[in-house]
């Protein structure tokens, strides 16, 4: 063989090695990332591990969670999230079936911006639904802001405590169960039994706001739950957890990212007061007279975001899909920068 051919040879083993080597390189999809979801909001942070790659994910609702597994396929990195499906429960004599379905997400970035698909296989296991969507790198977070320099606009009266006026549904095809009663923003998501289950909305304010300190009073039946998004992306967990061990999913937690550092609730069907302080993406917030989150970043958006931008202003919007609550004496104080 010639010097000459062996020297091309080289240069393209050279060349492919290096190819593989680019392509098989994390750091472009390292971060966090707000995921634009057809008609609703996600998120997704990729770790560069001990010899391994991990990611965590929100997908529109529900909880932040370890995805199971994450891997780089040449130029793109595969995401995959599996969830139990429960095809027949155990009976006396009958084992029962659980299947697990798969969704595979395909992710592509160019510099701070993703492209991406998922496929889920289709319940009935007749097909498979492919969902598009975008993503964005989430800047780093700024320093913890001195909530004692913040300087504050007149307060304004979320509700009047005589009708919805300034209020409207975040989705207008479902249900109102919101009514203004005695002065108090009632919600009563009432199934009729026998008939179908019906789907009761959120209520949002019709203006958006940007940084701002929000206080108000709730009132959770046993068993209930509710939330105050803040901004329409973070909520505030409105739910009967007295008497719970701490958790990022107990009253005035903000939902599954931070959990109170005390529990401060009261017994269902009391009356609680809520003050809650957003600025800067760090959050404040004063259960019953105490202090339970202080001045806490957020990493993203929580499951029910009605987008994954968190650098717009946006609506309060009040949780009225899971069961009865109620407020009342709803005052926003925004932050002037």
């Amino acid at each position: 063989m010639s010097s000459k051919k062996q020297n091309t040879i080289v240069f393209g083993l050279v060349v492919f090695a290096l190819a593989g080597s680019l392509a098989a390189d994390p750091q472009p999809y390292l971060g966090r990332w707000a995921l634009f979801l057809p008609n609703g909001a996600g998120w997704l942070e990729v770790r560069q591990e001990e010899g391994y790659l991990d990611a965590d994910i929100l997908w529109y609702g529900g909880s932040v969670v370890p995805v199971d597994n994450v891997y780089l396929d040449k130029e793109q990195l595969i995401v995959t999230r599996n969830r139990p499906v429960v095809r027949r429960k155990e009976e006396a004599g009958k084992p029962g079936r659980t299947q697990i379905i798969t969704t595979r997400l395909e992710l592509r970035v160019q510099g701070d911006q993703m492209t991406g698909k998922a496929f889920e296989p289709k319940r009935s296991g007749d097909g498979v639904t492919v969902t598009e969507f975008t993503g964005k790198r989430i800047p780093p977070l700024p320093a913890r802001p001195d909530l004692s320099k913040l300087k504050f606009g007149e307060p304004i009266t979320l509700f009047n405590g005589k009708d919805l006026s300034g209020w409207k549904l975040t989705n207008p095809q479902q249900a109102n169960g919101w009514a203004a009663k005695d002065g108090v923003l009632v919600n009563n998501p009432v199934q009729q039994e026998g008939k179908p289950r019906v789907s009761f909305g959120n209520l949002r304010t019709e203006r958006t706001f940007e940084d701002f300190n929000l206080k108000l009073e709730v009132n959770v039946p046993k068993g209930s739950n509710s939330g105050v998004y803040l901004r329409g992306i973070y909520e505030i967990q409105v739910a009967d957890s007295y008497g719970r061990p701490l958790d990022s999913h107990n009253m005035g937690a903000v939902y599954s990212r931070i959990t109170p550092t005390v529990a401060a609730e009261k017994p269902a069907g009391e009356w609680q007061s809520l003050d809650m302080t957003l600025v800067d993406r760090h959050i404040t917030v004063v259960l019953n007279g105490k202090k339970i989150i202080d001045n806490q970043p957020v990493l993203g958006v929580t499951g029910g975001a009605l987008t994954a931008d968190e650098f717009s202003p946006g609506p309060i919007y009040l949780q009225g899909d899971h069961g009865p609550v109620s407020y009342r004496n709803i005052v926003l104080r925004p932050i002037v920068k």
